[in-house]
Formats: structure tokens, sequence, C-alpha cells
């Protein structure tokens, strides 16, 4: 046990790397003036011997305002992560099982539907072009995407944007840039150790963590990026993890590097998602590869059978020559229950894992590490009340990601396998999701059904993704009246226009990312 020096919160100390680790630190110490007299100090520990598992290769828009946060610069990502720029999600094969089939795919763009929240659009769409994919005729991005054109022009500053966009990007070395960026830019002190033992005070909370090399390393605010091993949280502190097996089968991931068959191979400007017997493949393109994986469920079918299907998936879209034996990531899909106890926080994936789909991983990381750093106790007297607030929102924010992931699983046709059989099963769903489904037969997802500021998914991507896999409202005096379809009228029109403008405009994916890895972007 350790004596308690004094009450305030001046130290902060992450254990672990990785995406996790390095944001959480970098956004701390650029946002509380590490390095400063009276600034807060950052502290991270990483293993020599633990490399970063780097689940998740892609992010949602959001990571722009959290790499503008901490001053790093967008051409730095794209030219030293490999980076390319993505749209949304292409979903292949779930309504139905074919997805060589025309009509059994959908996508989920970033882009909000033009006019979303001023007129009824589902209703205007079912009236005048329900023939029509829904997010075709709401949005502009999926046109964009379909002809493989960036979401920015050449002299778009960094961050800004025509259509909305994340990244697509190498994880490791994404962990490494920002690791560079922030011991270099931000003053993080970077421990490279093995942590042998956590120390306490009497009253529970860590005093500090005693390492190989550099000793007892204490702090008053832990942060346990640690992966899934979660040292502090889960092994020190005993937390256990909040299974969703019942309502998400996944728990195993293979993945692979493949190279493209020519330099000037285009770059996919979404995530292709592609159903699986009792999984699906991810496909994301990178400056010089593509990151391809396959997530499935073990009860379901067996490891080598997944594999097969893996390679034959990675075959049928241009991969060839030598292949290397893909790696494999088991995870219990679930959430620690409880992210913050007492001194320590779980962010990342000891704070849970759900499957990558959507690719809400490092979403959560950034939600993480900008609610720590608005809400950042003064005080120890203060953390109780920091704790409760944090906690309160993130088992509301994986519950909405568990309802979000489900939906995509809920609403499919597919007869083929037990897997797709078993999600539609009712004991398989969230009660809240339950419950929505049954309005949505008279109605469309809309705001009221998310009534948080901050909704880790809007109501927006519920309809995409509803109205994508083929759900829609039945008729009612509600949704048949002829100036539903007249009001949103302009809107269609407004959005077709607006992808021709696009089409028009903006360069290929391909074309963007060499001139940038050339020229770089003009900072805004």
């Amino acid at each position: 046990m350790m004596m308690r020096v004094n009450d305030d919160v001046r130290h902060v100390v992450i254990l672990g790397g990785g995406s996790a680790g390095w944001l959480t630190a970098a956004l701390l110490a650029r946002e509380h003036h590490a390095g400063e007299p009276d600034g807060l100090a950052v502290t991270l520990i990483e293993s020599p011997n633990t490399p970063p598992i780097g689940v998740g290769e892609g992010t949602w828009p959001s990571m722009r305002d959290t790499l503008r946060r901490i001053g790093f610069s967008e051409t730095t990502l794209v030219r030293e992560c490999d980076a390319s720029f993505k749209q949304g999600s292409l979903f292949r094969g779930w309504m139905r099982g074919r997805a060589a089939v025309e009509g059994d795919q959908y996508r989920h763009p970033f882009t909000l539907p033009m006019g979303f929240g001023d007129v009824d659009l589902v209703a205007g769409w079912l009236q005048r072009h329900g023939d029509r994919p829904f997010a075709e005729v709401v949005s502009a991005q999926p046109h964009v995407c379909m002809a493989g054109h960036a979401p920015k022009q050449f002299a778009t500053p960094e961050f800004a944007a025509v259509a909305n966009y994340g990244y697509h990007f190498d994880a490791g070395k994404f962990g490494v840039q920002l690791r560079e960026h922030a011991v270099a830019h931000l003053h993080v002190r970077h421990v490279l150790d093995d942590v042998d033992q956590v120390l306490s005070h009497d009253d529970g909370d860590i005093a500090a963590l005693r390492t190989r090399r550099h000793g007892d390393i204490a702090g008053d605010l832990f942060i346990d990026c640690s992966g899934m091993a979660s040292v502090l949280l889960g092994q020190h502190y005993g937390v256990g993890v909040r299974s969703c097996k019942h309502l998400l089968f996944n728990d195993t991931a293979l993945a692979l590097q493949v190279p493209y068959p020519a330099a000037d191979t285009p770059i996919a400007c979404e995530t292709i998602a592609t159903a699986q017997p009792a999984g699906w493949t991810w496909d994301i393109g990178l400056h010089d590869r593509r990151g391809v994986g396959h997530v499935y469920s073990s009860a379901h079918t067996s490891h080598e059978e997944a594999e097969r299907q893996l390679l034959a998936h990675v075959r049928a879209t241009g991969g060839s020559g030598e292949l290397p034996a893909p790696r494999r990531i088991a995870f219990e899909p679930g959430w620690r229950e409880r992210s913050w106890h007492r001194n320590c926080i779980a962010v990342g994936l000891s704070a849970g894992f759900v499957e990558p789909l959507e690719a809400s991983a490092l979403a959560l990381v950034e939600l993480s590490a900008a609610t720590i750093s608005d809400e950042m106790p003064a005080t120890r007297a203060e953390m109780a009340l920091v704790e409760k607030r944090f906690n309160d929102a993130f088992a509301y924010r994986w519950e909405r990601v568990v309802d979000f992931l489900k939906l995509h699983y809920a609403l499919s046709r597919r007869d083929d396998t037990d897997y797709w059989r078993a999600h539609r099963e009712r004991a398989t769903l969230p009660d809240r999701l339950a419950d929505l489904l049954t309005l949505w037969r008279h109605r469309a997802p809309y705001r009221q059904d998310f009534f948080r500021i901050e909704e880790v998914f809007p109501a927006a991507s519920y309809q995409y993704v509803a109205h994508g896999m083929g759900l829609l409202p039945e008729p009612s005096a509600r949704t048949r009246h002829p100036s539903l379809g007249e009001a949103a009228e302009p809107y269609f029109r407004e959005t077709a226009h607006l992808a021709r403008r696009m089409l028009g405009a903006l360069p290929l994916q391909r074309s963007l990312i060499d001139h940038i890895r050339a020229h770089g972007l003009p900072r805004g």
C-alpha cells in the first residue's frame, strides 16, 4: 500500500500504445497543456514485447475532427499510413445471399440525406422512386462511390470535404505516427517497458505501476489501453465483460493483406462487406494493398471452412499469386460492466469489442478520449461524479452499437444457414430494437427514436440500412398522401443535380491519393 500525497489530478498514466493509447495520450496532452508548468503530465507505458492487435482499419468522419484536435497532419496520414478516403459502406449479399445478383446490395453513405428532417423523404421515395435504391435517391455520395471518385479536390484543404468522409489506413503505421507526434510535439513521456505489478493506495485506488527497468511510475489517473488483456480494469480490478454473443454471434476474425494486381488499380471508396454463410468478409482499399478479412461465428462454421471462404473471396475479387496464411484473432463480443472504476478507465479493446461491422471500435476510442479530456476531473474528490457520468454514457453507447449492428442481421431474408436464421429469432434481438422494428412497420426511423444529443448512429443511418435491406413502412394515411411526394421531390432533384456536379468536379480516388503523396494538401 502507498500513501496518497495530495488530491489533485496532475499526472495521467496510460498503459498500452496502439491507436487507443496514443490517440488518448495525444488528445489529453494537447488539450491539457502537457509540458507547461501547470499542465497535465501524460506518461504512456508500452511493452516492447506486445504488438498492437490493430483490429479495424476503417474510421468514421469523426476522425477528421480528432486529428485536427491533436494537430496531426492529414497529408502525413496519407503519406505515412497508406491512408485512403472512406465514404461509407457497401453491403453485398446480406438480403438474400446472392451477392452477384443485381439488387442484393445497398449502401450506407456518410452524407445525410438531402432534406433529412425537413420532409418525409421515405414516403416521397416510396411514392415516386420506389424502384430505385433509397440511398441513391436521397444522397449524391453513392454515385460518387460507384464512379470511384474521391470526396475532395486537389485544392481542398486538409480535413475539409466536398463529400463527407473518414479514412481507411494501416493501423500499425497509424500507431507509430501517433507516437512520434505525441512524443515530439505534445510532450508525452514514452516509457518502453513491461509492467510487473500494480501498486495500490490503502483506499483501493491505483497508486503506481511497477516496471522492470524504470521502477515505479506513480499517477493520479490510470487509463487502461492494454487491449483484450485489460491488465488494469479487467485483471487488477476484476471488472467483468457483459457478453452480447447471444445477440451477435461472431467471435473470430481472419485478416489478410492483399497486394493490388497493378499499381494503377482503382482504390475502393467504401468498405465492402460481403455476407458469407456464417459471417461476412470485409474488403478495404489502401494505397498499395487491400485489407481483407472474414469475421464469423465459430459455433456455426469451422476455422478451416472460414479460411477457405476468405481465400475464395480474395480470388474472386482479383487477388492472385501466393497468399500468406491469414492471421486469426479470437474475441468475446461484449463490453466491460463499467469502463471507469475508481481512478482507472478502460479505452479501446480493454473496454470491449463487439465486431468490425460499421467500424465502431475506433469511433468509441475517439468518444472515450474526448469525454475524458472534456470532463477531466481536477481532483480525486470530483472523480466519482465524472465516473458515474462516463459509465452511464458508455453503457448507453455500447447498447446502441449492438442495436445498430444487429439491425443488419435481423432484416436479412437469407435462409441458407442456421447462422442467418438464428439472427432473426426473437430471443436474439435486443428488446429496444425489437420495439423499434414493430414501430417501423408503419413509419420510417426518425430523430425522436434516438433522443440523445450525441447518438453513436443517427436516425439517418438506420434509414439507410433498414430501407437498403428492404424494410418498407406499410401504406397508411400518414404515408400515402401525395403532398409528401410533392414536398420531397425538390430535394430529390437537387440530389441528382449535386451528383452530376460532383462527378464532373471530383478526381478519382487514386488520383487524389497519388497527388497528396507527391504534393500534399493545403493547410486550412
